[in-house]
């Protein structure tokens, strides 16, 4: 069992446990929000902020990447949007004083949950070396030492530059024009961890790394496949886009190992059906599938499809296929090879439901395939997102209103900072137009993502750690060996609005910068600055804050890195770093002038809802692939294979829960509460185990190469999930993924397809 807590944390590996739920939002989600809201900002502050999350003059949520309609309800947002507005919003501070109480070493052995919830940073603070605690600095002093420090670097490569998602269009400009300019691309993101997958594929198979589709684009779907997704803890307000397709006559199948309450059935709060009534079923075929057997399933599809063409006209799109794909043969050849004793295997389904699914395929002339970390983390995450591209285009569903691939990005802006060119690998023509613009030449070797970012510092070869958001430390891969590299570091600097794990697993020396939050007033010498996001269907909107700050020491990112660069590059930059910081639209002015779809961008945000950017496939059937067409693609099916006595582990959130943020201990949908540290086993699988459900183990992950890593203390509880199958909450099993396990081509952690053996242990 997992050691005592410090005193003030909670115990997370004793919950309480009941049947999971079936339906999902409601009056329960309601009262949830409302309390949650209240304890951290009050009642009045409550009213007066939430009321302006997601509105076109006001904010855009800090939470996940779902786009609004153009015709916004009053309450425009989720409970988990309202508990991340509600944290940042939040009327606790953690002041000089709080970080005097509590040395490093003691905020060390403190869980993530009460790390977030102290409350809102509010001034620089420093941990010199060999010191034990934090102690207040200067904005001035904090700038001298990271430039003390990149001043004696070998090279700028010994530098790492960190993103998170929820960095502004505007901030990520200046951050990565600073990077470079230092001289380095090694520019991280979270999108490494997360959609690296989707990108890598789409960008070989479409020719752009994004979803295809707008949101009217679901309004307007015959069939709408959820696959490796749970819109109702991860993306809640995708559940009133699915259903209004239901409204409008479409169909949904989803795909998962887990049932999810949410895709079960939507009890929409803004409607009275949703607060009092019954709500509305969403999915019409769940297909239980055993993890990693997504490619399979589809690769099975797209034979029947094909077989289906022999005897039905029009099953096939034969004229987008001979003026629009590549590849075709060579796929078709893979895919009619497609072995049924295989796919069975690999799915864990039956042949009657893909049947049943290839029937709904088959009657719809508008499909749309949406996914999220279910399909990318996987080390065949890759072909797997290529099988489902193939599968769309088969029948002409890209480039079709109604139809096209939807990859949901969770954290709010994380497409728009890779947009900005928040990005390891650039593309030579992004780095062509900044030179042209900024009169500097950027370097042109490619940098380290998340995953070679953590073997640098592991290996000596980086020293310098400086994250913009985010909390690297927990949402990394193999806990140990990631606390470990960044311990080696000379410096690391965390720019961020709260306290997380990351700021006590330090370099010798390190930083805190708190930053202003998006709910809050931005003013600077040009006056009220607002900033941009791009959500997950590549609309790009202004973002407003009207809370006053939390404190008068805060900057904003902006500020912060334009401040750092003026510090750091010195007369020598001809970049006007100064002026950025006064008036933000001088920043978009030249986000306009080097990236492609914003021109006249100052004009087009200042328009209510925004502009969507262009996408060649989706809006004109064009594709700028190597072929200069969509690229069909075949490769051998791949999934886990599981020796007897083990299980498949996937790694999951809560529903108090977004992204390594946890709001709270309960997940209320699957019955859990008051408790983090469980694991979610088949009855049949844990009796066949001798594993009785409330009994604890460890959970030790086994590897090819005969490495493990171990987990310890989970209370077993017996779940409906696919058989084979297992399921508990990150961060707490990122240990369990080494960092070299990886998929293929994209270097995302495979964090969904885990070989566990369960040790029984003692819950003493």
């Amino acid at each position: 069992m997992a050691a005592k807590p410090p005193a003030g944390d909670p115990v997370q590996d004793a919950p309480e446990v009941a049947a999971p739920q079936h339906a999902a939002a409601g009056l329960p989600a309601i009262g949830h929000t409302l309390r949650i809201a209240q304890r951290q900002m009050g009642v009045r502050r409550t009213a007066l902020t939430l009321l302006k999350v997601n509105q076109k003059d006001g904010f855009d949520c800090p939470g996940c990447a779902w786009p609004e309609s153009d015709k916004r309800h009053k309450a425009e947002f989720c409970e988990n949007g309202a508990k991340a507005v509600a944290e940042e919003a939040t009327l606790r501070r953690v002041t000089p004083d709080f970080f005097a109480a509590h040395p490093v070493a003691d905020l060390a052995t403190r869980s993530g949950y009460w790390l977030g919830q102290q409350g809102r940073l509010t001034q620089p603070m420093y941990l010199p070396e060999g010191a034990e605690s934090y102690e207040p600095v200067t904005w001035e002093r904090a700038f001298d030492i990271i430039a003390e420090e990149l001043a004696s670097l070998a090279s700028p490569d010994e530098a790492v530059f960190y993103t998170s998602g929820r960095t502004s269009n505007e901030a990520a400009f200046l951050y990565q024009l600073f990077a470079r300019e230092f001289g380095t691309n090694n520019l991280p993101d979270c999108s490494n961890m997360c959609h690296e997958s989707s990108g890598s594929a789409l960008t070989e198979t479409l020719g752009v790394g994004k979803g295809s589709v707008l949101l009217d684009d679901l309004h307007q779907a015959d069939l709408i496949i959820v696959a490796g997704q749970n819109p109702g803890t991860n993306h809640p307000r995708m559940l009133s886009a699915l259903e209004r397709a239901k409204a409008g006559g479409a169909k949904i199948i989803s795909i998962n190992p887990l049932p999810e309450a949410g895709l079960e059935r939507f009890k929409n709060p803004q409607t009275p059906r949703g607060l009092v009534g019954a709500g509305t079923a969403l999915t019409d075929l769940f297909l239980q599938i055993r993890l990693g057997g997504d490619q399979a399933l589809f690769r099975a599809l797209n034979r029947l499809i094909l077989e289906a063409a022999e005897t039905t006209p029009g099953a096939v799109d034969e004229e987008f296929i001979r003026e629009h794909t590549h590849g075709f043969e060579e796929f078709a050849t893979a895919a009619r090879a497609a072995d049924w004793d295989e796919t069975l295997r690999a799915t864990g389904l039956e042949r009657a439901e893909i049947d049943r699914a290839l029937r709904m395929v088959l009657a719809s002339k508008r499909t749309i395939v949406c996914w999220a970390m279910g399909l990318t983390q996987h080390k065949h995450s890759v072909p797997t997102i290529r099988e489902v591209v193939n599968f769309l285009l088969l029948r002409g569903n890209v480039g079709r209103p109604g139809a096209g691939v939807c990859p949901v990005r969770g954290h709010s802006n994380v497409q728009g900072d890779r947009t900005m060119g928040i990005f390891e690998r650039p593309a030579p023509a992004f780095l062509d137009a900044l030179e042209r613009e900024f009169g500097f030449a950027p370097p042109r070797e490619h940098g380290l993502d998340v995953v070679r970012a953590i073997g640098a510092l592991r290996d000596g070869h980086a020293k310098v750690f400086f994250a913009m958001g985010g909390n690297f430390v927990a949402a990394s891969p193999d806990t140990e060996v990631t606390e470990a590299a960044m311990r080696r570091a000379r410096l690391t600097v965390h720019v961020s609005t709260k306290l997380n794990r990351s700021h006590v697993i330090t370099g010798a020396r390190a930083l805190i910068l708190p930053t202003l939050g998006r709910t809050e007033r931005d003013l600077q010498g040009g006056g009220e600055q607002f900033v941009t996001v791009e959500d997950s269907m590549g609309m790009v909107h202004a973002s407003r804050g009207r809370l006053a700050p939390a404190s008068p020491g805060l900057l904003s990112e902006p500020a912060i890195v334009s401040r750092l660069a003026r510090r750091v590059l010195g007369a020598e930059s001809r970049t006007p770093w100064e002026e950025f910081e006064k008036d933000y639209g001088t920043i978009r002015d030249r986000i306009a002038a080097v990236i492609p779809g914003f021109e006249d961008f100052n004009a087009r945000v200042s328009r209510p809802g925004g502009f969507a950017l262009p996408h060649a496939p989706r809006d004109s059937r064009s594709f700028p692939t190597a072929t200069g067409k969509a690229n069909f693609t075949a490769a051998p099916i791949e999934y886990p294979r599981v020796p007897e006595g083990r299980l498949l582990l996937q790694t999951l959130r809560s529903h108090d829960q977004y992204n390594t943020t946890i709001y709270g201990l309960d997940d209320r949908y699957r019955g859990i509460k008051n408790g983090r540290r469980v694991v979610l086993v088949h009855p049949e699988d844990a009796r066949e185990l001798g594993l009785a459900d409330g009994s604890y183990a460890n959970l030790v992950s086994e590897w090819t190469d005969g490495s493990e890593r171990r987990a310890p203390g989970f209370r077993i509880v017996h779940y409906p999930t696919a058989r084979g199958c297992a399921a508990s909450y990150y961060p707490e099993t990122n240990v369990l993924v080494p960092l070299d396990a990886t998929a293929d081509t994209s270097n995302t952690p495979a964090s969904k397809s885990v070989v566990v053996r369960l040790e029984p242990s003692d819950p003493r």
